[in-house]
């Protein structure tokens, strides 16, 4: 069946659209007083994203709150190393820890391509799930980290400040960092593709960390693994189109280097202008973001304009070619009025850069 609304697909697709389609990363999260309480009731972060019903509950909260123009799936960049038996748990104030990182050769050698129909079949059960509840309103946008991203959680055991044990083996053993980004490569391709055939409309790539890099190991140790990503995950389902779209936080020194990858959009963070990277890549690829999540503590009046301003920066729009969101997750401590605020500018001030 047709979607009612799909505006967020044509402008990904660079097709023509009356308004700038908009969703927010980290849309379905505690900012909002449902997804408290449903977090309270499944009794932890880990019952709630694994749980099907859980996970379906909280990807609709921000929908059936605000006339988003998309969903995502509500599920954790670090599901593929969980399932690869690294052991993952949230501490309270310390973030995710993996009970057996990975860190010398034989850890690396004990790595293996989970089966999505498997240890992930939560996440494919949760995207069927959603999609039944959506009842093609709008688009479902699956996702995973990046190879790169995933890496350094995994070496590192959890969160870090440095990066210091995941860049010492990427220096000192760059034959065991490969092995790793290989298998997480291989991973993320056959988890995306499990998305794909159970119905999201659109996958997206988090490269959280690549930013982190530096700019030759950038390109040696992440961007590959991002176009082999973008190169094998299936591209259609039932003769419709599924748009690819890669976000490296810190994206500014290889903008045109991701472009050129093959993906249909690229996420952009608030350090840039959307304006220039619009020029340097040259309409190659669809852009999405780029608000500074901070502008949403600012009050409603100053997030309507910080919003014009972000439209007004990408430009006139012939065709499609611009989603708007955050250039990062939403922040917990966000008001939800002003996200109604957001949205409804966002909506409305666009549609007279959009040709008729």
């Amino acid at each position: 069946m047709k979607l009612q609304n799909d505006t967020f697909l044509r402008a990904l697709c660079k097709l023509p659209t009356e308004y700038t389609p908009i969703w927010l990363m980290r849309q379905a999260g505690r900012y909002l007083p449902e997804y408290r309480r449903t977090r309270s009731e499944a009794g932890s972060f880990m019952r709630l994203a694994t749980n099907p019903h859980y996970a379906c509950e909280v990807t609709l909260q921000p929908v059936d709150r605000y006339p988003l123009d998309a969903a995502i799936l509500f599920s954790d960049i670090l599901t593929i190393p969980d399932a690869m038996g690294l052991g993952l748990s949230f501490v309270a104030g310390e973030g995710p820890k993996f009970e057996k990182p990975v860190q010398d050769e034989a850890a690396v050698k004990a790595l293996y391509v989970p089966d999505p129909a498997d240890k992930l079949k939560y996440v494919t059960d949760a995207v069927c799930e959603i999609k039944r509840a959506l009842n093609n309103r709008i688009p479902l946008i699956g996702f995973s980290g990046s190879p790169f991203t995933l890496a350094c959680y995994m070496v590192e055991g959890g969160s870090s400040a440095n990066y210091r044990k995941v860049k010492e083996m990427m220096y000192r053993r760059p034959d065991l960092f490969n092995a790793i980004l290989e298998k997480n490569t291989d991973a993320v391709i056959a988890y995306l593709n499990a998305q794909i055939d159970s119905g999201v409309d659109a996958v997206m790539v988090f490269d959280t960390w690549g930013g982190t890099l530096s700019h030759e190991t950038y390109l040696q140790f992440s961007l590959p693994c991002l176009k082999r990503i973008v190169n094998s995950v299936k591209r259609e389902r039932h003769g419709q189109k599924i748009p690819t779209i890669v976000f490296t936080k810190g994206c500014a020194p290889w903008i045109k280097e991701i472009s050129e990858i093959g993906a249909d959009a690229m996420g952009v963070d608030w350090t840039v202008s959307l304006g220039e990277v619009r020029a340097l890549t040259q309409d190659r690829v669809a852009l999405q973001g780029n608000l500074d999540p901070s502008v949403l503590f600012a009050g409603t009046e100053v997030v309507r304009e910080q919003a014009r301003k972000v439209i007004e920066d990408f430009g006139k729009v012939s065709n499609g070619g611009h989603v708007f969101n955050l250039g990062h997750g939403i922040d917990k401590d966000t008001d939800p009025e002003v996200v109604a605020a957001l949205v409804d500018e966002v909506h409305s001030y666009s549609r007279k850069f959009h040709s008729r």
